[in-house]
């Protein structure tokens, strides 16, 4: 399994914490997904996060 995909339900696990308060909680879940699979796909080296960041440059 990829890490991106760990990250994903990771992020999904998380959520189901969170979302024990009620259905409206569901955009929030989707933001723990995709924040997860967002740090799963940098930490495989298939996005670079560090180019979003001002000021840091890969010199």
């Amino acid at each position: 399994m990829s890490a991106s995909t760990v990250g994903l339900f990771a992020g999904l696990l998380l959520a189901l914490i969170t979302i024990q308060g009620g259905f409206g909680w569901l955009f929030l879940a989707l933001l723990f997904a995709g924040v997860g699979y967002v740090v799963g796909a940098h930490l495989e080296g298939k996005i670079d996060l560090a180019s979003l960041l001002p000021g840091r440059s890969r010199g």
